[in-house]
């Protein structure tokens, strides 16, 4: 319409790197566009938060072009190892790059990319389209990730489209959505593996380029020989940051095949996760994962295997001793950044790489021997509060001989300046938790009813929490 937009600030930057890397797609047209999730908060960060209902609808649902960004969608070129066998039939098959802008707090660039946006090149036979259970399970898992501290996608919208969807792993005909997220870029260790694969050696460089630039600005010099392993570097740590706070979190994300690896280190495309009930290193997301390839405690190797083959593809463009330190960069990372994510949910202080190690080592022996809760250990301890875990439901676990070592080591680290036990979410006797049963039961009233009142009141506790864990 012709209401004023709001203060936005659009880009086009995928588009510079030209043909080759994309390919422009009509969006699907739908037969209805039923608004069921408008996430406020991620709109603000970019500004579309002043959009009215019937603009939002306009732009995700029926895709007409942001003002000042792409006049026609991009649907993304990647390949991929899936559960480490090579795919070179994959690509945006069901979603794409609807629009770029701006972060208005820090500047950076930001997708608006899509889930069940219709067919495009790279559908191999599939229809293009999400299920709505599909899209209400990913709204879900952004919103308890960034609660706990993930460097997470965000689900922006969620439209019902009133199609019906056949699926082989769910009762059909089932309902369709169209879901768009908020993601700090969607290059992927795909898009390069692919660059590879079709020996284009001019656009790979292109691409480290333009990655360096749009997405690594601190790290670009002009003319610099180095740019490719100072890329593969800092890609090295932000994954493992990334791969330690889904571990302190208790998250199996189930499919980190290496074109769900995004080269910002963010966190995104949620199918089969899950949240672990108990400490169990061979927890499974995917019912398709048969050899566990995928399972919690095996995510952290995962994502340096993933890294070894990012590492491959770049080698052409740098020094051999340079890219194989950038790679060993991985580890170096992730074990501090497990402490800090340890120490960050439980709002303890670090008394150094010693003690915070012996800490977090404690932890996790404790998880594995009692087969507590996970998330209300972490819930219970906040602040190294006693007095708060002994009345919790799980007091007993923390009278025994098996916690007496751990106890020592928690009542040693001072409380975190902003651990903020007086928020209202820590007055709570359990945690909000988001395992398959809970899911399932915000699922079965949308499913029976039409019934979306418990999910939008379990998406307002997810927002408490995240406000009491941000120190809001």
């Amino acid at each position: 319409g012709a209401e004023p937009m709001t203060a936005f600030k659009p880009r086009t930057t995928h588009a510079e790197l030209g043909e080759g890397y994309f390919d422009k797609v009509r969006p699907a047209a739908f037969p209805q566009t039923i608004l069921r999730y408008r996430n406020q908060r991620a709109a603000a960060s970019v500004g579309l938060d002043g959009l009215t209902d019937a603009q939002w609808i306009a732009h995700f649902g029926r895709f007409e072009p942001l003002p000042g960004s792409f006049a026609e969608p991009l649907a993304l070129r990647y390949h991929g190892h899936q559960l480490q066998t090579y795919n070179p039939d994959l690509g945006d098959g069901r979603g794409f790059l609807f629009a770029q802008l701006e972060d208005l707090n820090d500047g950076r660039l930001m997708d608006l990319g899509t889930k069940g946006s219709g067919r495009t090149p790279w559908s191999r036979g599939g229809d293009g389209r999400l299920t709505l259970k599909g899209g209400v399970r990913e709204v879900l898992a952004t919103a308890m990730l960034e609660a706990l501290g993930v460097n997470t996608s965000k689900s922006l919208s969620l439209i019902e489209t009133g199609e019906e969807l056949e699926r082989g792993d769910e009762p059909s005909p089932t309902r369709a959505s169209v879901l768009v997220r908020l993601s700090h870029g969607h290059t992927r260790i795909g898009t390069f593996q692919r660059l590879s694969y079709l020996k284009e050696d001019e656009r790979l460089r292109r691409l480290v380029d333009h990655s360096v630039r749009a997405y690594y600005p601190e790290l670009w010099v002009e003319g610099d020989n180095g740019r490719a392993a100072k890329f593969l570097g800092a890609v090295s740590e932000a994954v493992a940051e990334t791969g330690a706070n889904w571990i302190a979190a208790g998250f199996v994300h189930g499919v980190l095949n290496t074109d769900n690896i995004n080269i910002t280190g963010e966190s995104f495309d949620y199918g089969p996760w899950r949240f672990l009930p108990t400490y169990e290193p061979t927890f499974t997301a995917a019912y398709f994962d048969e050899s566990g390839l995928y399972a919690f405690g095996r995510q952290p190797d995962t994502l340096a295997w993933n890294l070894t083959r990012f590492a491959e593809v770049l080698l052409p463009l740098g020094e051999h001793a340079e890219m194989e330190a950038a790679l060993n960069r991985f580890w170096p990372a992730f074990q501090p950044a497990i402490w800090a994510a340890v120490l960050r949910r439980l709002g303890l202080a670090t008394l150094g790489v010693e003690a915070d190690s012996a800490l977090v080592q404690e932890v996790y022996n404790f998880l594995n021997e009692t087969q507590m809760g996970y998330e209300q250990f972490f819930f219970d301890w906040r602040g190294g509060d006693g007095s708060r875990a002994l009345r919790s439901p799980a007091a007993e676990h923390y009278r025994g001989a098996a916690f007496e070592t751990l106890a020592g080591l928690i009542s040693a680290h001072p409380r975190a300046g902003d651990a903020n036990l007086e928020h209202p979410y820590f007055s709570r006797e359990t945690p909000r938790t988001m395992l398959i049963e809970e899911m399932e039961a915000l699922w079965a009233p949308i499913a029976e009813r039409d019934d979306w009142q418990p999910l939008y009141e379990a998406l307002g506790e997810i927002e408490e929490m995240r406000e009491a864990y941000a120190g809001e």
